[in-house]
């Protein structure tokens, strides 16, 4: 899953209210060799232990640890019986990306007004974003602060009220108002959202100020320990970055603790400020002065690759329509040691989750009944840099894209004691939330609401690259009711952890939940594959109107 997840930490103590029944936790197996399991656990064990081995280095992609484990996925797609769905009969789409990384001091951040000049340090106080059009980039221009960069005219939001940001260097916050519902909030959010209004509105750069509640979640130290790590973006057929914003020559950003010297000015102050955003009443005003931003970082292409396989259909007509299965494929690599280990094996984040995609394949594969419409399992590259496969595959699938009806998404399941729920991310936005149902009710599962929807998880994974193509979706966790300890393990494994080195298979995963969250995501496939109406958005729902299409939406 891609970065942000600490913030979840807040509120994990909210959730051990929901551990009403409290089995005891199995006794781990001598030798880490349990054989009391079943041959689905022992399959989803076996899965991850290889994907999550440090052979694999990571998996970051791009890579060849990549690479592996993608021939691996396409080596257990061929045994389970599926068929070849990439390019030209392959089990592989390649996906064209542009690789970016910062240099050492590569780059500048200075303040220049009345009172004199001040300069950021790198790393220290300040770290340009990579820039994927331009290898070197600096831009000096007067400046304004635009809140959390919101126009939001229906919720009566504008962050640029009074503002003109023509040839300007946008200073802002991340977020959204915390009075817009849950889904808006998370829509405003995004990164690319904000961007993209600062480019309507003619700003030249841009300067993203952490605040003080952001970084009691993720310090600035710890953030920027993996400073060089690579990013990437899609590439054109010309060679350029697909979906950047070249008109914003230099985007840095800078941490809390520093925010002072670019907000505390006349009657503003960065506290104040802070203060303003948990309150709502953000009010943006322009900056005396110049600010001056440069950045330099290396750019080359890069390739990677989705895994993609087919199980047809039965029904001779509804077998052109495909149900999607996907799963992140990638990590983070190797980066900074800690505890003196460098791999970032990703076990929970996601090699549980692909683990849990072939065994749902196999199950359907083995089905006495057949699936009407046509399944489609995609392990996916790229999540941990912006969701870059599910970008791909959505906007260029393998498959005519009219016929993507759903997507079923697992990433980073935590199962680290023994649960009997599963957490249903985004199902209420549309008629999926019935079938939904039906299969648990089907498996014996329970599922419980989303425990902390205020923090945006529906667009965080590769779910939200089918959603913005109008396909529902919906993105399965793992539970947090009935295991001891569920809600301290989680707590646990977030903040020490999520995208750690010790992220890896020593950890005491509970396999038998692993295999129940195979058994239910198999059954949501067939339940949405058998239904004679492919799934539609509800009425009124903010992303089916916003992506899904007026015709999508269904009816009350």
């Amino acid at each position: 899953m891609r970065r942000s997840m600490p913030v979840l930490l807040s509120a994990v103590f909210a959730l051990s209210m929901l551990s009403a029944c409290k089995p005891e936790p199995a006794p781990p197996p001598a030798g880490g060799y349990d054989e009391r399991a079943g041959a689905d656990a022992r399959r989803i064990e076996s899965d991850l232990r290889f994907l999550a081995d440090d052979l694999l280095e990571g998996r970051e992609t791009g890579t060849r640890g990549f690479d592996l484990a993608a021939l691996y996925l396409a080596a257990r797609f061929r045994a389970i019986g599926l068929r070849p769905a990439g390019d030209k009969g392959s089990y592989f789409q390649q996906v064209p990306l542009l690789r970016a990384q910062r240099l050492d001091n590569g780059g500048s951040l200075s303040i220049e007004r009345a009172t004199g000049t001040v300069a950021l340090r790198f790393r220290d106080d300040f770290l340009p974003q990579l820039n994927f059009d331009q290898a070197q980039a600096q831009v000096a221009a007067p400046a304004a602060f635009v809140g959390q960069a919101v126009y939001a005219p229906d919720l009566d939001q504008d962050d640029f009220a009074g503002i003109d940001l023509h040839g300007k260097i946008a200073v802002l916050f991340n977020g959204a108002p915390a009075r817009f519902d849950i889904d808006r909030r998370a829509f405003y959010s995004s990164y690319r959202e904000k961007m993209r209004a600062l480019v309507e509105r003619g700003a030249v750069g841009a300067v993203i100020v952490d605040t003080e509640d952001e970084e009691k979640s993720e310090p600035w130290a710890h953030e920027v320990r993996n400073w060089n790590w690579p990013g990437m973006r899609l590439r054109d057929t010309d060679g350029s970055a697909i979906d950047t914003f070249p008109q914003l020559a230099v985007v840095a950003r800078v941490g809390a603790a520093r925010a002072g010297a670019l907000l505390d000015v006349g009657d503003h102050s960065a506290a104040a400020l802070f203060r303003d955003t948990r309150e709502g009443k953000l009010r943006g005003f322009d900056l005396p002065g110049t600010l001056s931003l440069s950045a330099h970082n290396r750019i080359e292409p890069a390739q990677s690759r989705n895994v993609v396989a087919r199980l047809p259909g039965a029904d001779a007509a509804l077998g052109l329509e495909h149900v999607v299965f996907t799963a992140h494929l990638d990590h983070l690599g190797i980066g900074a040691p800690v505890g003196g280990d460098a791999i970032y094996n990703g076990a929970l984040d996601n090699a549980l989750g692909v683990a849990v995609m072939l065994e749902s394949a196999q199950q359907l594969a083995q089905s006495a009944t057949p699936p009407r419409r046509s399944l489609l399992f995609v392990a996916l590259t790229g999540e941990e840099k912006n969701l870059l496969g599910a970008e791909w595959f959505a906007q260029r699938p393998t498959v005519p894209r009219e016929s993507l009806v759903a997507n079923i998404n697992v990433d980073m399941p935590v199962m680290l004691v023994p649960t009997r729920d599963v957490i249903p991310i985004g199902v209420e936005h549309s008629s999926l939330q019935p079938l939904l149902q039906q299969a648990a009710a089907d498996t014996g599962v329970e599922l419980s609401p989303d425990p902390l929807p205020q923090e945006s998880i529906f667009i965080r994974s590769d779910q939200y690259a089918f959603i913005r193509t109008g396909v529902p979706a919906v993105f399965l966790l793992g539970g947090l009711k009935g295991g001891e300890g569920a809600d301290r393990q989680l707590k646990d494994f977030l903040h020490d952890h999520y995208h750690e080195p010790s992220d890896d298979a020593s950890q005491p995963i509970q396999y038998a939940d692993a295999a129940r969250l195979a058994r239910l995501n198999a059954r949501i496939g067939q339940r949405i594959a058998d239904a004679a109406q492919r799934p539609r958005w509800n009425a009124g729902d903010f992303f089916g109107e916003r992506f899904g299409g007026a015709g999508k939406a269904a009816k009350p």
